[in-house]
């Protein structure tokens, strides 16, 4: 999505404070972020999940030969195992919340990121945590949101991205000017002309590199495009014609499919 104001960098915490420990395996803080500041890319051996208490944001991460970009709305987070490089860009005022957590509390299992959906318990939890004084109740505070965690349900809200040094520059240049506006077209064999391959060896490379289809891919796009809009308060008609739907109530239909609750739940109001 092209970006008409310039980003502001903002440093990467590194207080002695932040790495989680043995005694205390997870650490929660809060961060108030102004629109259009930008975390660079970093890592770090522990795993993190980013969530904005309001505002919203975009944390980008790049796993292997992949680079996937999650527009994360309230009530969602985004969680990152150890050592995968990531960086955030704020599109709306943000409350940032992170929680970082030593890599023993959560499941080997999770090797990839996902998006949590952050119930009104885990936000809590998250809330109770910052400030918390070592004892038996940050014991348990810390315990309780490690199993909340592994408890949340996911949702598909990433973008994946062919890798900007090792992916198909064609897939690459397909994939961001769907981003940049979904309305233009929205069939495969629309824009493969553009990009110089025939749909068929664009459909493969959906599937080689980012591992979905082209319709898949373009209803996590589109909804990419639509939240931001819905967060600064757009009627849901022009943001759906904004994505290329005839109607609002396909666009909205599609929508709670994908989120589980309509565009007028992340709608901003005054």
């Amino acid at each position: 999505m092209k970006r008409k104001a310039p980003l502001h960098p903002v440093s990467f915490d590194t207080s002695a404070q932040r790495p989680p420990t043995v005694e205390r395996p997870v650490r929660s803080r809060t961060r108030s972020l102004a629109m259009d500041a930008h975390i660079k890319p970093h890592q770090h051996p522990w795993s993190q999940f980013t969530y904005c208490a309001s505002g919203l944001m975009q944390v980008t991460v790049t796993q292997g030969e992949r680079q996937t970009t999650f527009i994360v709305p309230p009530s969602r987070a985004v969680w990152i195992p150890p050592g995968v490089q990531h960086n955030v860009v704020v599109l709306e005022t943000a409350e940032l919340r992170t929680v970082d957590m030593a890599p023993s509390v959560l499941p080997a299992s999770w090797t990839e990121c996902r998006v949590l959906v952050v119930s009104k318990l885990l936000r809590e939890l998250i809330h109770a945590l910052e400030g918390s004084e070592p004892g038996p109740r940050d014991d348990a505070l810390m315990a309780l949101t490690a199993d909340e965690t592994t408890r949340a349900d996911t949702q598909a809200l990433g973008v994946p991205m062919p890798h900007p040094e090792h992916g198909d520059k064609r897939l690459r240049a397909l994939c961001e000017a769907v981003l940049r506006d979904p309305a233009e077209k929205s069939q495969l064999k629309e824009w493969v002309a553009d990009i110089g391959a025939s749909e068929r060896t664009v459909a493969r490379l959906f599937r080689d590199e980012l591992g979905t289809s082209y319709q898949r891919w373009r209803t996590q796009a589109v909804l990419a495009h639509a939240l931001p809009q819905l967060a600064r308060g757009v009627p849901i008609a022009q943001v759906a014609a904004a994505a290329g739907y005839a109607s609002d109530s396909a666009f909205s239909a599609m929508f709670k499919q994908s989120m589980g609750k309509p565009p007028s739940h992340f709608l901003a109001r005054s």
